[in-house]
């Protein structure tokens, strides 16, 4: 599940201590080492977390025996683009790390990555809004590996039917309630603080966005669309969603909770990620999958393009060797696929997509809920937005008035943008 921040503080206990197993030769927790000599070309450092750590490690000793190397494989559990950048700056951190795509703005800015060398062939390969969302300033900076995006899943047994408009999924979810069969209309986590990401598919429907474009295509960041008339206006369309509207939003559906409440059956409708598929299906709920319905008479709603990512640190210890393990082991359809069994996700290496997606109809599900699915600004300025954006939601949801409430966030994110 993906978890915003407001942005990447400057030290952390974590970071220093998971740094530190960088450097060392013993195996320990969450580490990997292959049966290759490290003195024929030296260590390899892989940090992911805990699901793709574990993908990784058989894969891993077998790149190191085929290159006569040591490779360890560390599990790094939270925090991960915090301890990465941190680490970078220590000078103590891995040759390779596994992230998010929006981490590179961030990641540039700090100097902790380096360009990725795919060939022509390779970038044919690869799912090209997933190759756009690692491509910064003209480059390529990583190697992705799955997409993710926002659905609507739903109860068919309490829903049969998909929604055609948000309008539609309330009456219905309030019919429900009604009825008692449900207790929530929706389970779209807010929670106290808001979340930007969850929000953004319903923000864009009613005409809001947060950063203009160039020409190129690139997002502009001196065209800020958080305060201005359109997102002024997409929050008091939301507003009435809220708490003193329908009641389809809610502070109490939170990160914790969401998913949870919708496999108890106690809401229809879930917005959430492939991630929850997992949950739904252990809780022997029947669901279907498609997009997030938009406003009536309004635009189509859009979610952001997420994308996993392998990352060759700058300052790694060996660049050479990370760039062979990225760009010509990673985009090997064997490795996606076992990403893909380690969290289910499309993969980015349409190859590896075809082979798994004829035994997952809800892959093809996900990626149609996400044809108009725009990418994650990965620029700087991004980490400005999560916070006042989320507080503004949160207010607007529980009854604050949306010029207000808005007015504020855009007003905090342009002071913190230089």
């Amino acid at each position: 599940m993906r978890i915003r921040t407001a942005g990447v503080v400057a030290t952390l206990t974590l970071a220093l201590a998971a740094a530190g197993c960088g450097t060392g030769g013993s195996d320990k927790p969450g580490t990997s080492q292959s049966a290759g000599p490290a003195a024929a070309g030296g260590k390899l450092v892989i940090w992911a977390d805990d699901k793709r750590a574990a993908a990784l490690k058989p894969f891993a000793n077998k790149f190191g025996q085929e290159n006569g190397v040591t490779v360890q494989v560390q599990a790094i559990s939270k925090d991960q683009q915090t301890a990465f950048v941190t680490a970078s700056q220590q000078g103590s951190g891995p040759d390779v790390t596994v992230g998010a795509h929006d981490w590179i703005g961030n990641l540039v800015q700090n100097g902790a990555i380096d360009p990725v060398q795919l060939t022509a062939e390779q970038k044919s390969g690869l799912a090209q809004n997933a190759l756009k969302a690692v491509t910064f300033n003209g480059q390529v900076y990583g190697v992705p590996y799955a997409t993710e995006n926002l659905a609507l899943i739903r109860n068919t047994d309490l829903a049969p039917d998909a929604p055609k408009t948000i309008e539609d999924l309330v009456a219905t979810g309030k019919k429900l309630k009604s009825q008692k069969k449900v207790a929530e209309i929706l389970c779209l986590q807010v929670g106290q603080n808001g979340d930007a990401y969850h929000l953004y598919p319903l923000y864009t429907s009613a005409g809001g966005y947060l950063f203009g474009t160039t020409a190129s295509g690139d997002y502009d960041p001196k065209d800020l669309g958080v305060g201005k008339p359109e997102s002024i206006a997409a929050f008091t369309k939301i507003s009435k969603l809220g708490e003193k509207g329908d009641g389809a939003l809610k502070r109490s559906i939170t990160t914790e909770n969401s998913i949870a409440t919708f496999t108890a059956r106690k809401c229809a409708y879930l917005v959430s990620g492939p991630w929850a598929i997992t949950d739904a299906k252990k809780a022997n709920v029947h669901y279907d999958v498609s997009a997030v319905p938009g406003f009536a008479g309004a635009k189509p709603a859009q979610p952001f393009l997420g994308v996993q990512t392998f990352y060759v640190a700058a300052k790694g210890k060996n660049k050479a060797l990370a760039q062979e393990f990225v760009t010509n082991y990673v985009t090997t359809g064997e490795l996606a696929v076992a990403l893909y069994q380690a969290e289910p996700r499309p993969p980015a290496l349409t190859a590896a997509l075809d082979q798994v997606k004829g035994s997952d109809p809800d892959l093809e599900k996900f990626i149609d809920a996400g044809a108009n699915a725009v990418p994650l600004p990965a620029i700087p300025e991004m980490a400005t937005i999560w916070d006042p954006f989320g507080k503004a939601e949160s207010a607007v949801v529980g009854g604050a008035d949306p010029k207000t409430a808005v007015t504020a966030a855009a007003k905090t994110i342009s002071g913190q943008i230089k």
